[in-house]
């Protein structure tokens, strides 16, 4: 028979209740901070397919591909590591996957 300790051995409640505040805080600025990354993405991609064919085509991309690749780290903080289906979803050009090093 094997005897564990309490897992908030050591802690007061007060201070247990503050850890979870914090990190329910903590959990709503990422999702807060992932929402503004994909309206971005959107953004980007929107101004890409509306004039992406002319001379600002390449500022375009590079804008774009800075949103995706903030949008693709900000998914991998929130412990999402496939992003498959959102490249699929928001139907990212395969110029803009090429400059995040996609082959």
């Amino acid at each position: 028979m094997s005897v564990r300790m309490p897992s908030n051995f050591g802690r007061s409640g007060v201070q247990e209740s503050a850890l979870d505040l914090l990190g329910h805080e903590i959990l709503a600025e990422k999702a807060a901070a992932l929402g503004r990354a994909g309206q971005r993405v959107e953004e980007t991609l929107a101004k890409l397919r509306e004039n992406g064919d002319g001379e600002h085509r390449n500022r375009l991309l590079k804008e774009a591909a800075d949103a995706v690749h903030g949008y693709f780290i900000q998914r991998e903080l929130c412990g999402f590591r496939r992003h498959d289906a959102v490249i699929r979803e928001y139907n990212i050009p395969r110029a803009v996957l090429v400059r995040l090093g996609a082959s």
